[in-house]
């Protein structure tokens, strides 16, 4: 299996940063990346970009469709980590 990867999102470094962990329900769910853009209709880049944390927004729609597509709750994918937790 590979290696699970948190993606981090560090917007705000003095307040926390956003923690996308779409690898892991990736992961849970057996499903591909190819899969999950289909299922969720974006590009493989634009789950690429989520899953690496360069992601700098996601509209509510997306974060919709992605938790349709692995059958999830939003904080199974986002997880928020104060600055001080590094």
């Amino acid at each position: 299996m590979a290696e699970e990867k948190e993606a981090v999102i560090d917007l705000t470094p003095d307040v926390g940063e956003i923690i996308f962990n779409i690898d892991v329900m990736l992961a849970k769910r057996k499903m591909s990346v190819t899969e999950l853009a289909e299922r969720v209709g974006i590009t493989i880049a634009n789950i690429s970009v989520l899953k690496n944390g360069r992601a700098k927004a996601i509209k509510v729609s997306t974060l919709t469709r992605l938790c349709n597509a692995l059958d999830c709750q939003p904080g199974d994918l986002l997880e928020y980590r104060k600055s001080d937790e590094h």
